[in-house]
């Protein structure tokens, strides 16, 4: 029986294996960066190790705290090197317990071209494409052309839609299998990738497997997995919308037969793609650990899968056969990121100064690394929470999905949960119509152009600014507006807020013991005011209001009904300390790495042309020209870190460009 974990990972995962192992009575290890040394969950477990090697990638560091505290059993999590068979092979050595699959099943299972080439000769269906050896660019590119455009380039070790591209034209080919093969080599250091024939409107389902010491192997049903952005999952569900029982059994049984392929061990992801046209499903690859979005199965099957791994660790037979597992109403799964989807989604960095996530009420659970306070850096994933929900049926999995995002607050990071609400109460989704192109096909209507705050939430807002000014201590109101009463029977009180470019003037006034707020054109009569800071309740108009209001400095950041606004409070004793933007500069939009330089200083180029490319998470990012113009200089050199906002390269726009 294994008494202490150590957990080689960071995050939200590690605090979800911390809560299982103390659920089961282990003791649990957390190693880290000095970058988490305040993270959540060093503070969960019950031992928490420096990595002199500054590395979640260091074997030898992970190893050496392994032995020093007396761990008997390493849990990898996912990312990083829970799919790295050397990985594997020293924990073996060392005499410590590796809680996943073989080192064979992660070398073969780890390489999607091996994984391919093994299964080829088998039944298991394929999709047409190519996973050999020789990866000189003039062989990858003929065999695009052999398979046809569109093609998928995959990187051959990972996962999480890294070093992946669609190249729908031969012209592109080049171009993105470069950016394909750096992102490889940066996130898995492996630049090999495999070719795949890119199916149109495909649906991605996977199988969870388990498989023991005792020759058992079962499989745990489906997650549909089909709504994706830079090809990595948003929204999680099981079962899969629409999916037979027929077609649900022969999938199992062909993802265990794939398990059994390579011998296999522990948990593990059979991922298939399955062709909107014919319906038929296609083997991708076998995610060899435990998935991101796990917990949907265990919310469908009332089962723990971390426990379920470290009891096969143990060398215990599955607690359950195919029989006995069973289906349980619907799970859907939001994952929850720090970046700014109108900026095509990208990442943002900053500290969590409100966190304030939803009632955890039956059938919701959320899993996560962070809680308020915490820095987001562009070091790691952005990914802040999963949010899971249960229902007895879709239809109600839905509405406890889109009520819970709703109430989900989060300050001092750009966050996707608008878009997260959008996309789940879109009515195709609702219906179970959804595909790999998902979110690029109702790309209008899952961004839209952000609108202004509307008259009611101006007049909240007004309303806690008015509220706050009282003498402190108080925070009911009756109607008189302490704390600024000017004598006689009337006052006024005038609010000015800024919007982006836009300006909104708001006048708050007594008369006669009544309470008016005049916004946006129209008139609020207000009652039975409360203020307790950050939360407003009022009744406007009759109607019942609650709202969140953040005052820092002359930041206001309101959240209602869902939504979150970001304003500026005009002091009419202080100057407008705003200045404009240089245009002729390009700036960073993140922190992050210098990659590649794309132009060259001095050269006229056209709008829309490639000027530089950043990596922040893991995850490359273009900066294109806005306007044709002239580059100037580039102030940093590929491989420099830069900050956020800071100056990367002139640029001089022509005249007659706007």
């Amino acid at each position: 029986m294994l008494r202490k974990i150590l957990i080689a990972n960071r995050g939200e995962i590690a605090c979800r294996v911390i809560k299982s192992a103390r659920a089961m009575g282990i003791a649990t290890v957390a190693v880290h960066v000095a970058a988490d040394a305040g993270a959540l969950f060093v503070r969960q477990a019950d031992e928490a190790w420096h990595l002199a090697g500054e590395s979640y990638l260091d074997i030898d560091g992970i190893l050496a705290v392994a032995r020093a505290s007396g761990a008997d059993a390493i849990h990898p999590g996912y990312g990083f090197l829970s799919e790295n068979p050397a990985f594997a092979r020293a924990c073996d050595a060392a005499g410590i317990v590796f809680i996943g699959p073989r080192e064979a099943a992660l070398a073969t299972m780890g390489s999607k071209s091996a994984a391919k080439t093994l299964l080829e000769q088998s039944a298991i269906p394929l999709v047409p494409g190519y996973h050999g050896d020789e990866q000189i660019p003039p062989r990858l590119a003929a065999e695009a052309d052999r398979i046809g455009y569109p093609v998928l380039i995959k990187a051959c070790s990972g996962g999480g839609g890294k070093g992946m591209r669609i190249v729908a034209r031969r012209e592109d080919f080049a171009a993105e299998l470069a950016a394909c093969q750096r992102e490889a080599a940066a996130s898995f250091g492996d630049e090999r990738v495999l070719i795949e024939k890119y199916l149109q409107a495909p649906r991605h389902i996977e199988i969870q497997v388990f498989a023991d010491s005792h020759g058992q192997c079962v499989y745990l049903f489906e997650r549909d997995c089909s709504v994706q952005r830079r090809h990595q999952k948003v929204v999680e569900e099981a079962p899969a919308p629409g999916l037979s029982a027929e077609m649900r059994r022969a999938m199992g049984e062909t993802a265990c037969a794939v398990a059994r392929a390579v011998d296999y061990l522990g948990a593990g992801t059979v991922e298939f793609i399955v062709d909107g046209d014919s319906g038929d499903y296609f083997f991708m690859e076998m995610n060899t650990r435990l998935q991101v979005e796990h917990p949907v199965t265990e919310m469908v099957t009332g089962l723990d899968l971390v426990a379920w791994q470290i009891r096969v660790a143990q060398g215990e037979p599955l607690p359950l056969t195919q029989a006995q597992l069973t289906l349980q109403g619907h799970a859907i799964e939001a994952r929850l990121y720090a970046e700014d989807p109108q900026a095509g989604f990208l990442p943002s960095c900053g500290t969590l100064t409100h966190w304030q996530p939803p009632a955890l009420t039956e059938g919701v659970r959320i899993d996560t690394g962070v809680s308020g306070g915490d820095t987001i850096t562009p070091l790691f994933d952005p990914m802040l929470a999963k949010l899971i929900v249960w229902g007895p049926t879709r239809d109600e999995a839905l509405a406890r999905m889109a009520q819970a995002l709703a109430a989900f607050q989060v300050d001092g990071v750009m966050t996707n949960f608008g878009f997260l609400h959008k996309l789940i109460t879109h009515p195709a989704f609702c219906n179970g119509i959804v595909d790999t192109g998902f979110i690029e096909r109702h790309q209008a209507a899952l961004l839209p152009p952000r609108l202004p705050p509307a008259p009611t939430a101006l007049a909240l807002l007004a309303l806690a600014d008015t509220l706050a000014a009282q003498p402190a201590g108080t925070g009911a109101w009756d109607g008189a507006l302490p704390g600024w009463r000017l004598g006689g029977a009337a006052a006024t009180r005038h609010w000015t807020y800024r919007w982006r470019d836009e300006t909104h003037a708001v006048t708050v006034s007594r008369q006669n013991g009544a309470c008016r707020i005049e916004a946006g054109g129209e008139t609020f009569v207000v009652a039975d005011a409360q203020w307790q800071a950050p939360r407003l309740t009022a009744r406007l108009n009759s109607q019942r209001l609650a709202a969140t209001v953040l005052a820092r400095g002359a930041a206001r950041t309101l959240f209602w009904q869902g939504e979150r606004w970001t304003l500026t409070w005009d002091d009419p004793l202080v100057a407008d300390a705003a200045h404009a933007q240089d245009s002729g500069h390009l700036r960073a939009p993140m922190p992050g790495r210098v990659v590649a330089l794309c132009a060259e200083a001095g050269v006229r180029v056209k709008k829309g042309t490639a000027l530089l490319i950043m990596e922040a998470m893991k995850m490359e990012h273009t900066l294109f020209a806005p306007a044709d113009g002239q580059v100037g200089a580039y102030h940093f050199a590929p491989g420099a870190q830069v900050a956020e906002g800071m100056d990367l390269l002139d640029f001089e726009a022509q005249d007659d460009t706007p």
